[in-house]
């Protein structure tokens, strides 16, 4: 694995989009480490490599000798990236889903093409997949299998899960496959296996990947530099969804109307266009002058895609200062215009998690089912199927 890294496919356009990389790197998804590599050799000062997967750190403490004290590996996931600086950062990726180290390994139990393991658990630790798949009513599995897999046969496969599981546990992948198969008309040449739904589902709520999706982004903003950088690849529709609206409400771009006496406000991030995406960005329409067009880099074998942010510098000042504001020491006299002015200037610029969805019923469904999720496995839906 060593000499024959997973390059990823898409961060040959993040370096160009970023070029010339500088300064304190994060890579929030440090797997075979594709990403930090690249960073690093396209210029990085440093980088830290964050993964809440053991393996992946203990390679990297093999390859990343030849980088030195360039290199710093995390342990956690990048929901708490925030906790891995002391310092702000230049630049943030962010890989999402399942690295293709995991899907090789079939022990790990990501891959409905190996028999192994029915694991799928990224930090190798916690509730697997088997767990759920046993333990889980069938209406829970198919609440999980329709809104995380967007799985239409969700109520069939959970009933035939449910019944395989009185006679024998289903313990391994090959095993829950055959379950999906049997459910499942066969597939015609071109259209994906009838396991790949199914599986995606489980892994998501194994690894609460929405959840650290939400936490992670909120955790970006926070440590990123102004002017810093945060590229986000997601794999498919939902985490899309995900990533676009909490970057439309983070860039403040909710259009005009309401009242007049609404607080003005303030960009977190703004989308950024760079020459080298122009003959393959997919572009939503004419933005304000200035704003610039958000660069949106598609690969359509992989159905992968890159979005480019950066921090505006308004709202980490907005930030800055009502920080100063609140160490000042209490004053004998009422407060003045602006400590009563900055505190909602930055409430403004930082917009609560329910405004990700504001503009997008799907992607609400999302996150509210997330949030469930974690608080427990209750249903919260009758699931489709």
């Amino acid at each position: 694995m060593t000499e024959a890294p997973h390059v990823p496919v898409l961060i040959g356009k993040i370096i160009e989009a970023v070029a010339p990389v500088s300064g304190r790197w994060l890579d929030g998804t440090l797997g075979a480490g594709g990403y930090t590599r690249a960073l690093l050799d396209a210029g990085a000062e440093h980088v830290i490599g964050v993964d809440r997967d053991p393996l992946a750190l203990e390679l990297a403490a093999d390859w990343g000798k030849p980088y030195g004290d360039r290199l710093s590996l995390f342990h956690g996931t990048f929901s708490t990236l925030d906790q891995a600086t002391d310092r702000p950062l230049d630049g943030i990726t962010l890989d999402l889903g399942v690295s293709s180290m995991q899907l090789d390994l079939a022990e790990r139990g990501f891959s409905f093409m190996r028999d192994g393991p029915l694991d799928m658990r990224m930090s190798q630790d916690g509730v697997s997949a088997a767990d759920l798949v046993n333990g889980a009513s069938e209406e829970v599995l198919a609440d999980i299998l329709y809104h995380y897999g967007e799985e239409r046969a969700s109520r069939r496969i959970a009933r035939a899960i449910g019944t395989a599981r009185k006679t024998a546990p289903i313990e391994t992948t090959q095993a829950l496959v055959k379950i999906i198969e049997s459910c499942l008309p066969r597939p015609k040449p071109g259209q994906s296996h009838p396991a790949t739904r199914s599986f995606q589902a489980l892994r998501i709520a194994v690894n609460d990947e929405f959840g650290q999706l939400a936490e992670g982004l909120e955790a970006a903003e926070r440590v990123l530099a102004p002017g810093g950088w945060l590229a986000v690849v997601t794999f498919h529709s939902m985490e899309d969804r995900v990533v676009k609206r909490f970057f439309q409400a983070r860039s403040a771009r909710s259009g005009g109307g309401g009242s007049r006496h609404r607080r003005p406000e303030i960009a977190g991030f703004r989308p950024v266009s760079c020459s080298s995406l122009q003959g393959m960005a997919k572009k939503t329409g004419r933005n304000p002058p200035d704003i610039n067009a958000m660069g949106l880099v598609q690969d359509e074998m992989m159905n992968q895609r890159t979005a480019f942010w950066r921090r505006d510098a308004a709202a980490s000042m907005a930030e800055s200062i009502a920080q100063a504001l609140q160490r000042r020491p209490a004053s004998s006299g009422s407060p003045d215009e602006a400590e009563v002015l900055l505190p909602q200037l930055l409430e403004a610029a930082m917009p609560a998690p329910a405004e990700l969805a504001a503009a997008d019923p799907s992607a609400e469904q999302v996150l509210d089912d997330m949030a469930a999720r974690r608080a427990d496995l209750g249903p919260r839906s009758a699931a489709r199927g």
